[in-house]
């Protein structure tokens, strides 16, 4: 299994990395020298994308911790409801959520009929450029950080909390002890906004902002020139073997002492005290702005008599592909996710490090990359039968998201108890057979959560799915991005909440089997 993860994950970027050096069977720099004939051009695009990336980090940490805090540590008021809402925007394709702001904000938006004229006209021209990418990138990613501190919370060992609050009030504890521990773990979620916004597509395409990612694409997709696209990539391909080498220089032991294993399983909780309710206010407005009121402008652009049904009729085999194959890749990515995190947590090979940081790259890497990197590894005559079908979709899935099915099953296993193994392999029990009936069955929990996980990045996937979608079998997040240029305005946002539907949906009715599950134990 592994071995198969590295053909779809590894030999694709090899492939086109060797690519770029090729051009008429022969070896030549003359892509690069083409990407390089114009720099001002290729290294504004790119610095455009550094700033934006790195303002998004600033922002989604700022406002992400604090509300992680808030949310995993005190006693808060309707903290499970609010954590939930405010992770809506992680679960949508990012130019989803730049649709949903262009409806509020825009010249003919929800906020336009009832705010001042002059007011509602700087918000919308606001919205296009620089500022509009940053505050729809920030409200996408910044679940990111909020979720992860929440999670390197559980990490805490209680005691030392416990010790300093005899002589401290809680928020010295935070600033001198909670935040210090969880400090690798900010820095490894701040590493993951950083790429994963270095890399988007959608959002600055719909609010015309130039970034480097939308230079590769434009290679690529306009004039089909691999070696072209395959250069311009590399840029993107540097960044992120940076990061990701810095992470594993300096973060890798750190976060691995992270995983949610404290004694008691459960954290203490700070008491607010009469900052009780101005912070359930602080939270709450926040979520209004962030999740409600862009949602709540989205269906109301929707609300065309002949939207919906010229929504279904453009949408419905469009919808209907993505959840088949997101349910597909998903499952596949819990397989490939298990045994590279079951092979990670036992460190059962000496590659067991290698295979985790391959799996943190794909992640992170512009999933447009990842699309070329696999159509020129497939696009041969022997392959033609897969290429041409929505199996390299599929692919795409795995190669980009294996990394969140295994850290959810290392993170998973770490709560095991490593007796039940032990004691199947002194009975004599096959390997495979004490995964199958030992590891399997203890770590159910993670699964399904992995599983769900999977699901929902495969189904809001765009970058790869746009480049490797067979003619004529788009998935709905490509007919919706297809859509925006000449499409009707009531027409895309119809499209975008059956998007939001088929997405918020299925994780609703898994949500209530998971919970149904656990209540019958």
């Amino acid at each position: 299994m592994v071995l198969a993860f590295v053909c779809v994950g590894l030999l694709p970027l090899l492939a086109m990395l060797g690519k770029s050096f090729v051009v008429d069977g022969r070896l030549s720099l003359a892509a690069y020298e083409n990407l390089l004939a114009n720099p001002w051009q290729s290294w504004a695009a790119l610095e455009h994308s550094v700033i934006l990336a790195a303002l998004t980090t600033a922002l989604s940490v700022s406002i992400g911790v604090p509300l992680g805090l808030l949310l995993g540590k005190s006693n808060l008021p309707l903290r499970r409801t609010l954590t939930l809402l405010l992770t809506i925007p992680l679960l949508l394709p990012p130019y989803t959520l730049a649709v949903c702001w262009f409806n509020l904000l825009g010249s003919k938006g929800l906020l336009a009929a009832i705010a001042p004229a002059p007011v509602a006209a700087a918000l919308s021209r606001a919205l296009f450029g620089f500022t509009g990418c940053l505050w729809v990138l920030m409200s996408a990613l910044m679940p990111v950080v909020m979720i992860l501190t929440q999670v390197y919370l559980r990490a805490v060992n209680p005691r030392l909390e416990e010790a300093a609050r005899l002589s401290a009030r809680w928020p010295a504890v935070l600033r001198h002890v909670t935040l210090p521990m969880m400090l690798p773990g900010i820095l490894f979620a701040a590493m993951l906004v950083f790429l994963l916004a270095l890399g988007e597509v959608g959002v600055p395409m719909f609010l015309g902002y130039s970034v480097f990612p939308v230079e590769t694409l434009t290679q690529f997709a306009a004039f089909y020139d691999v070696g072209a696209g395959a250069a311009a990539a590399t840029p993107l391909l540097a960044v992120t073997l940076l990061a990701v080498a810095l992470e594993d220089a300096y973060l890798r032991d750190k976060t691995w002492r992270l995983l949610p294993t404290t004694p008691s399983g459960r954290a203490l909780h700070a008491e607010l005290g009469h900052w009780r309710v101005p912070a359930l206010m602080a939270v709450s407005l926040l979520a209004l702005v962030l999740v409600v009121l862009p949602l709540l402008a989205l269906f109301v652009s929707s609300l065309s008599p002949s939207a919906y049904r010229e929504a279904i009729a453009n949408g419905a085999g469009s919808a209907g592909r993505s959840l088949g194959l997101a349910a597909v890749g998903a499952t596949l990515l819990t397989a490939f996710g298990f045994c590279c995190g079951y092979l990670v947590h036992h460190r059962a090979l000496r590659l067991w490090r290698a295979v985790d940081t391959l799996t943190l790259l794909l992640f992170t890497l512009p999933g447009t990359v990842i699309g070329i990197g696999l159509i020129v590894l497939w696009n041969r005559p022997f392959t033609g039968f897969l290429y041409a079908s929505a199996g390299m979709v599929v692919l795409a899935y795995v190669a980009q998201y294996t990394a969140l099915t295994s850290r959810i099953v290392q993170a998973t296993l770490a709560n095991v108890p490593p007796s039940g193994e032990e004691a199947a392999q002194m009975s004599g029990v096959p390997w495979l057979a004490r995964v199958w009936y030992v590891a399997i069955p203890a770590a159910l929990p993670g699964v399904a959560a992995a599983w769900a996980i999977a699901f929902i990045f495969c189904l809001r996937d765009l970058g790869a799915s746009m480049l490797l979608y067979p003619p004529g079998h788009d998935t709905l997040p490509v007919r919706i991005f297809t859509l925006m240029a000449n499409g009707a305005p009531s027409l895309v946002s119809a499209l975008c909440v059956m998007l939001v539907a088929c997405t918020l949906i299925p994780l609703a009715i898994l949500g209530l089997l998971f919970h149904a599950l656990r209540g019958s134990r």
